[in-house]
């Protein structure tokens, strides 16, 4: 019997929006159980009050932090303090970290380095060095317009650094006589590389985004297993 991955969210409630809340939750549910979802902020402030009507709409704990110094934001420290005993407890097999705060990054990297899977969840104006420093990193932004209008993607949504991404991702794999490599492969080697994800461009699955994409050609084999080559 394989058991659930156990999940910490940790929310930046300071520099996340509450619409944010259920896509994030949605694709955590795909990962694993959030068992422990924390919100960090000055509660007694009136731009939190979004948040607080939310807390016990998803079990969430709020934390509260107050602001000691002027122009000073301690609930990056009180986070970072909590993902580290959260880690040493051993109890949690991956993070979540709602924020677009740059002065996370340092935190996914040492949740990472000691071998577990943090998943980012901010807005385009999260920094490129937390985004990378995540083992994914979702934009709620596109995870937001795409569960509200359920509209089809497109190739123009994908960026030429991606197709470079899966490029380089299909030559380093294994191929066969045909030139076709499997497309879960490739996707791990994407993923080993950089935070991408096919969300982030309103695919739900990696096989539609690189169907949309003129540059591959894909087929479906026997077992339901997806292989794609590089054509143009």
């Amino acid at each position: 019997m394989t058991t659930s991955k156990n999940i910490a969210l940790l929310i930046d409630a300071d520099n996340a929006s509450p619409s944010g809340l259920d896509p994030a939750l949605t694709v955590l549910a795909e990962l694993g159980s959030v068992n422990i979802k924390r919100a960090y902020g000055n509660w007694s402030k009136a731009g939190l009050k979004g948040w607080a009507a939310l807390t016990q709409r998803y079990a969430i704990e709020p934390q509260q932090q107050f602001d000691i110094t002027k122009g000073k934001n301690a609930t990056d420290m009180k986070i970072a303090i909590d993902a580290m005993d959260l880690l040493y407890s051993g109890q949690v097999d991956g993070f979540g970290i709602m924020s677009s705060d740059g002065d996370f990054m340092p935190v996914a990297m040492r949740l990472r380095q000691s071998g577990l899977p943090v998943y980012g969840f901010g807005t385009e104006r999260a920094p490129e060095g937390f985004r990378e420093a995540c083992t994914r990193f979702f934009d709620l932004g596109e995870l937001e317009q795409a569960q509200s209008n359920g509209d089809k993607p497109d190739a123009a949504d994908v960026d030429a650094a991606v197709v470079t991404l899966l490029s380089e991702a299909w030559k380093a794999s294994k191929r066969d006589e045909k030139g076709y490599a499997s497309l879960s492969g490739v996707g791990q080697r994407a993923s080993s590389r950089s935070s991408f994800d096919a969300r982030n461009y309103g695919f739900t699955r990696l096989s539609d985004l690189v169907a949309s994409l003129p540059q591959f050609a894909s087929e479906r084999r026997e077992g339901g297993m997806v292989f794609i080559k590089r054509v143009r």
